[in-house]
């Protein structure tokens, strides 16, 4: 039987490359998005999360799904970014975890951040842990622009390790992880690559020494391990794919 499978952000990027992978494998990829998705939702706001989970659990009634790859996400230096990256992930995840429950060999993942690596703004993680919406997004409205997308993909992958073992997730027989890309190319980076001092600054900030920059395919390929019956025995990790560059900027000792 096929693998019954949700992909959020699956217009686009890194989620449209997953969910052509999974369906080209044989899996019944339902997609969510803003548009040219099965399930369109605003992410970013609590009644797009909601509509987005009960348009989900009416179609997929019964058996649940086998597993949900979060891919939705935006790079913008604006509040709007710990909204959508952190509590439209997070909101999903956990109300789609009844129905992974009653899934065959369950699974999830989601997408962090090569940035986790940069500096964050500690009261953004810390609003974002606690699972305060409204203050999470207004400091971020005061702290410094380039820090706020790393916070929302930080506070997701420390999220990641807090939640694995919970009720209901290890004990339940579902891994669940995350991917840290480096720089992909897709259309949120579009403007970067076309800017040659960006381009620059991008080039020193992230070294790609493997295979220099990404194309989405290969995340994809890796949340499609992670969300594989495959995968038995890893949770709670966050897996670089990055072309070397955490090792490049953190060195060789331990994280």
């Amino acid at each position: 039987m096929a693998r019954r499978t949700i992909v959020t952000g699956s217009a686009s990027g890194i989620g449209r490359a997953t969910a052509d992978l999974l369906r080209a494998r044989g899996e019944q990829v339902t997609g969510v998005d803003l548009r040219d998705a099965e399930v369109r939702a605003d992410l970013g706001t609590r009644a797009g999360r909601r509509d987005a989970l009960e348009s989900l659990a009416a179609a997929h009634p019964g058996a649940g799904v086998d597993s949900v790859v979060a891919c939705a996400g935006i790079a913008a230096q604006r509040p709007a970014t710990v909204a959508v990256n952190y509590f439209g992930t997070t909101a999903l995840l956990a109300g789609l975890r009844p129905l992974l429950a009653r899934g065959t060999d369950p699974r999830a993942a989601l997408v962090a951040s090569i940035t986790v690596t940069s500096a964050l703004d500690e009261a953004i993680v810390a609003a974002c842990l606690d699972g305060d919406e409204e203050r999470a997004v207004a400091r971020a409205a005061e702290a410094a622009p380039h820090e706020i997308y790393p916070s929302s993909k930080g506070a997701l992958a420390r999220w990641v390790r807090r939640t694995c073992l919970a009720p209901g997730w290890a004990d339940a027989g579902i891994p669940l992880n995350a991917v840290g890309p480096g720089v992909v190319r897709t259309p949120m980076t579009g403007g970067l690559f076309a800017d040659p001092a960006m381009k620059a600054v991008m080039d020193e900030a992230i070294p790609m020494p493997l295979n220099g920059y990404a194309g989405p395919e290969a995340v994809a390929a890796a949340l499609a391990w992670l969300t594989s019956p495959e995968n038995t025995h890893v949770t709670g990790q966050l897996l670089f794919v990055d072309g070397g560059a955490e090792v490049a900027l953190r060195g060789e000792g331990p994280r």
